[in-house]
């Protein structure tokens, strides 16, 4: 079994900064893709940015320059660091993870999710 435990989420003032954390526990052989998706109210899950396990990176072009994804493989945690938050990245973050369970095995998991509210 595998879980993905996010932390981070927060209430701040557009502007502020806040920094999300996932880490993945279990029985597995790795981890290829980590990523951070987000869930407004009423809208549909949407991608934030990933990361591959070789560290190349792709952002939602409405977080670029802002939003940073990095990860750490030894930790098996993933990171995203948020700048120059607004009100409209108010959302459920939620962490995703392509995870290799077997030799020959691969399974998306999701975390429970964490909410950021950014107030103007």
């Amino acid at each position: 079994q595998v879980q993905l435990v996010e932390s981070g989420g927060g209430l701040v003032q557009a502007g502020g900064s806040l920094r999300l954390s996932c880490a993945a526990s279990g029985n597995f052989f790795g981890i290829n893709t980590m990523g951070w998706y987000r869930q407004a109210p009423g809208k549909q899950r949407d991608m934030v940015a990933s990361v591959t396990n070789l560290g190349y990176t792709n952002y939602a072009d409405s977080v670029k320059g802002r939003f940073t994804i990095s990860r750490d493989n030894a930790k098996n945690t993933a990171y995203l660091q948020m700048n120059n938050l607004k009100p409209e990245d108010t959302a459920v973050y939620y962490c995703n993870a392509e995870v290799r369970t077997s030799f020959a095995t691969r399974r998306n998991y999701w975390g429970q999710g964490t909410q950021v509210t950014i107030s103007s």
